[in-house]
This record gives C-alpha cells, structure tokens and sequence, in this order.
C-alpha cells in the first residue's frame, strides 16, 4: 500500500579514455550519491579492469552499501557503471539490485536502467520458452538478455543494442557496459532523462541527471536525444540514430514536478525553473488569503517559492527535515508507521503560530500523509491551513517507472477536492490544471497519470504483479 510517489532510479557511468582510473569506483559513488534522490532502495557499482568486472551490490542507500572499505576492495578500471534503485517491477531484494551482469559467449556485460518497458513480460515469457532461466523479477534482466541473444548474430555490442531495441517498448534509460565499450540508450520517446559530459581530463561521465554530473567535477555536454544510442570509447564518441525521430517525445511531466533534483537540467530546462512556474500559475489559479507561504521539503519548495513570488504573500520557512531519514526507514509496529511524517519533518512553530498558511506541495496519492502534514502545522498553531498542490489530481497507474500501479488506492479518483480538503482537514485544496502541467516545460510530455492519455500500448496488468504474482506460484 503506498502513501507517497516513490521516485524512478538513478544511472551513473564513466568512461576513461586515458590510463585506468584508481579511483573510477569513488567517481561513481559520487556519483549515485547525488542521485540518491531517484533510489533510496538498493545500490550497486560494477567496475571494468581490463575486460574483468568486479563488482558489489546490496540493498540500502548509497552511503550504507559503500563505506570506505568496500570501495577500497573495487579495482582501478577504464569503465565503471551504477545504479541507484527504487523497485517498480521486482521486489525490494538483494538479486534485484543492479547493475546486472551478464557473461555469454561472447564476452561479458553489464547493463543499468531507469524505467520500465510495457512489453517485459512477454518477452521474458518468449525467451522462458525457448530455454532462458530468470534469475531475477526485474525487466532490466529481460533487456540485458534481449540484448544478448542480438549479440549473438552481430558484429558489435552496439549493433545488438540497436537491433535489440526495435523489441523494447516502454520506457528506458540504458547503460550498458561491455569489456572496451560505454554505451548509453534512451527510449524513442526520451520517457526517462539521460545525459552526458566530460571532465577535464577527458572522462566520459554519463548520468540520469545533470546534478550528478556537475558533481563529480564534469562538464554538461548535451542530454542524450530520444531513441539516440551513445557508444564512448577508445576512439570517441559515436552517435547512432536509427531510433530518433520514431515517435513525438514523451518525457514523464513528473520529473519537473517531482523526481528530479531541483539543479538539474532536463532536456534544456531547468527542473527549479518548472517548479517555480507552477508556484505561478497555482497562485493565478487558486489565490488565497493568507500571511505565509511555505513549502513540504524538498520538491515542494520551490513551487511554494514560485506561489510566494506571484501572489506577494511572504515565503518561509515552516518544516525543517532530517535529512538521515530515507525511504528504507524501518516502521516495525503500526505506532511507528502513524508517526514516519513526524519524524522525518518538523514544523517551525514560529513560522506558522496564529498564520494563515499556505501549504505548496508536488502531489497527493492517498491523502494520509497529507492529512498529517496539515495536522503537524494544526498542532504547531496554524490559524489556517490552504494546500495548493504542484500537480494535477493523480488519477491513473503508471506503467513506465513509478510505483503507482491500480487506482482504487488514489484519493482523487474516489472523492472531490472539496471531499479531500475535508479529508485532510484544510481550510482549502487547489491543484494545478492541466493545461497549466502542459506548459511547465516546451515539448511534448507525458501527463498519462492525469489524463490518462498513454503514450504507448499498455499491459492488461502491471508487469509488477505479474512478476510477483509467477514468482510466488513458483516457490
């Protein structure tokens, strides 16, 4: 049962072009630490030394599953990749986490993705058919042995990943590392973010945001196009475009409003800039009387700024966050899971005692954590509470990377916003328009979780459920 959007994942890669890199295992660590935020499940790192991978894995946030002696242990390598992970199809577990890796016939690979492809089951049900044995119920382990089976009848690596991916549909984020090669995929539709740059000594550094990339040191060249395949190595870098302009961009609404970081660049707009126009148009929109604006930490903040910035009422500061609370927090008894919102945010009493406050925040799912945000600030002496909310009301499943996957458990399909302001016990509830989500970035985006306007074909059923549904059949 969820409460709350859970985020996508997080790729990182780099790629050496001059000596092997004693320290490429740290630069990745850096890395998945600045985009902790995309995946705060499992993580894991696999380093290439001279065609030999070595590589470490486990569930927990980044800083947990790496310590200083665990990196140690990782060797020196021309090319490194990792993953941050939030599980969309596969259960939370060890053998989940990726990167995976993959020795065939013809060498080795190992491959890391963001998203989620429409089509896994049937393929994996394909290749189950004709011998194939999962080890896994994620769908990344179906793209690393479709790609595999390609790289069977071909020449290259990234001739299987081209013909490889005229059978994915979906969404993906691809790095896929081979013994000489880097290669980086984005799906047709650019669903899912992807980009690259270069440090000054000549490291490719590739990532699913640019945050990661300035963070390391690099330099932002250019994000990776819709349907585009990037191969670094020895010789530069190559672009393959047989998937370009396949099909009119779809890049998931909800990285603007919520999944990316707010210093990042998607796409040639900034993530901080879109959370400041939806502020706007939401104080266009729903104007409220009011003595404060304040924002829920983090994604909230900045549409709150944006809210303040419109309508002149101040903006403040009204929750601090601990910042040592991720999602792996443990709840072991019902009183502790009642008390999550609690402990990971406290109201500033000084803030909002005896104030109408405007409350901004990135979305409302079932309502519950909402309800005790509001009574966070009821019990700190809020006179009133309005809410705006970022995005439009969140209606439909997502089949391309969040957790979201029926929709009898989202409030918005069962109540009114009149019914859910009563519900979580504000004064007033207005959420961002549609046309106004279709305007917080140039292009074409997908909105299928608002407007229910899919971008492809879709399962009859969530590829998690029937993953987990066939293992547990299986046991």
């Amino acid at each position: 049962m969820f409460d709350t959007i859970h985020e996508e994942c997080g790729v990182f890669g780099a790629f050496c072009t001059n000596e092997p890199d004693e320290n490429i295992a740290s630069t990745i660590y850096y890395g998945l630490y600045a985009l902790q935020h995309r995946g705060q499940e499992g993580s894991g790192i696999v380093v290439n030394d001279d065609g030999v991978f070595s590589s470490y894995k486990d569930i927990g946030l980044v800083s947990d599953v790496f310590t200083e002696e665990t990196l140690s242990r990782l060797p020196k390598g021309n090319i490194a990749i990792g993953h941050v992970r939030y599980s969309t199809t596969g259960g939370n577990n060890r053998i989940n986490v990726q990167p995976i890796e993959v020795h065939h016939i013809k060498g080795s690979l190992a491959i890391a993705h963001n998203g989620n492809l429409t089509n896994a089951m049937k393929l994996r049900e394909d290749m189950e058919l004709t011998g194939s044995i999962f080890h896994t119920t994620s769908d990344t382990e179906t793209i690393a042995y479709t790609i595999v089976k390609e790289r069977l009848t071909t020449d290259s690596i990234e001739s299987a990943v081209e013909v490889a991916l005229h059978k994915m549909e979906g969404a993906y984020s691809l790095l896929i590392m081979s013994a000489t090669k880097l290669i980086a995929a984005r799906d047709k539709r650019g669903m899912r973010p992807l980009c690259y740059g270069v440090t000054d000594d000549g490291t490719y550094i590739v990532a699913s945001e640019s945050c990661a990339i300035n963070a390391v040191g690099a330099k932002f060249v250019r994000d990776v196009m819709p349907g585009e395949i990037l191969v670094f190595s020895k010789d530069g870098v190559q672009s393959i475009t047989t998937h370009c302009n396949r099909a009119d961009r779809a890049l998931c609404i909800f990285e603007y409003i919520y999944f990316a970081r707010s210093d990042s660049t998607i796409d040639n707009v900034s993530v901080h800039a879109a959370r400041l126009k939806a502020g706007h148009f939401l104080a266009k929109s729903h104007p409220a009387d009011a003595d404060i604006v304040i924002g829920v930490p983090d994604s909230g903040l900045d549409a709150a700024l944006g809210f303040a910035e419109e309508s002149g009422i101040p903006y403040g500061i009204g929750f601090v966050k601990n910042k040592y609370i991720g999602r792996t927090f443990i709840s072991p008894t019902q009183s502790f899971r009642e008390n999550q919102v609690r402990i990971k945010l406290s109201p500033i009493e000084s803030t909002v005692k005896g104030k109408r406050v405007v409350l901004v925040d990135d979305s409302i799912v079932r309502g519950t954590t909402s309800a005790r945000i509001v009574k966070l600030l009821r019990d700190a002496g809020a006179k009133e509470v309005h809410m705006r909310i970022s995005a439009p009301p969140f209606l439909n499943p997502c089949y391309y990377g969040t957790d979201v996957d029926t929709k009898e458990n989202l409030i918005a399909n069962n109540h009114s916003v009149e019914e859910i302001a009563e519900i979580i016990g504000v004064d007033s509830l207005g959420y961002l328009t549609l046309d106004d989500a279709k305007a917080l970035a140039d292009g074409s985006h997908c909105l299928a979780c608002f407007n229910g306007e899919y971008p492809t074909n879709i399962p009859t059923e969530p590829a998690k459920f029937r993953f987990e549904q066939k293992l547990s059949k299986n046991k």
